[in-house]
């Protein structure tokens, strides 16, 4: 669990440096892409 927190806490930290130099319409695409991923997600852990 304490090895999965770390993992998620680095990877967001850097998914947040990369949006940092991005233009609002890049940014709104990645958020489009990750909400996608997310809905995917959450239809696979259902059981």
């Amino acid at each position: 669990m304490l090895l999965r927190l770390a993992y998620l806490t680095v990877t967001n930290t850097f998914a947040a440096q990369r949006l940092l130099p991005m233009g609002d319409r890049d940014k709104d695409i990645e958020i489009l892409a990750l909400r996608h991923q997310i809905a995917v997600l959450e239809r696979q852990a259902r059981p």
